[in-house]
């Protein structure tokens, strides 16, 4: 599954042979947070295709944050132009992408952003 996840990844975040060690260790960050999130009894293989893509979606939401965006946002020069993505659409990138793989996993994985306290009765 290993594999899996690292090849949707890098489709996924379209990264370059500079960024692969980086997105390697994200894919296995987000392999392990998943597993730590499925519901009890549980396996990644339980989920089908699901964790796989999620963890390649989170790995590559990673990877744009970390990308961030640079100070200059676009260049011409003649007939030639290029285009950045800026701060603010790395971020929006990523959010989505985070947004996607929670999607994914809802039927497998117990919610981060759940919070039960106990009531004295």
């Amino acid at each position: 599954m290993r594999e899996e996840i690292l090849t949707l990844a890098r489709i996924v975040s379209g990264a370059g042979e500079a960024e692969e060690a980086l997105l390697e260790s994200l894919c296995q960050a987000a392999r392990l947070r998943w597993e730590g999130r499925l519901r009890e009894g549980l396996t990644p293989e339980d989920c089908g295709r699901a964790f796989a893509c999620a963890a390649a979606f989170t790995a590559a939401a990673d990877l744009a944050a970390g990308r961030g965006g640079g100070a200059v946002s676009a260049f011409t020069a003649g007939d030639l132009s290029i285009k950045g993505r800026g701060a603010a659409e790395a971020a929006s990138l990523a959010q989505g992408l985070r947004r996607t793989a929670e999607a994914l996993m809802a039927p497998y994985a117990e919610t981060e952003d759940f919070c039960f306290k106990g009531v004295r009765g």
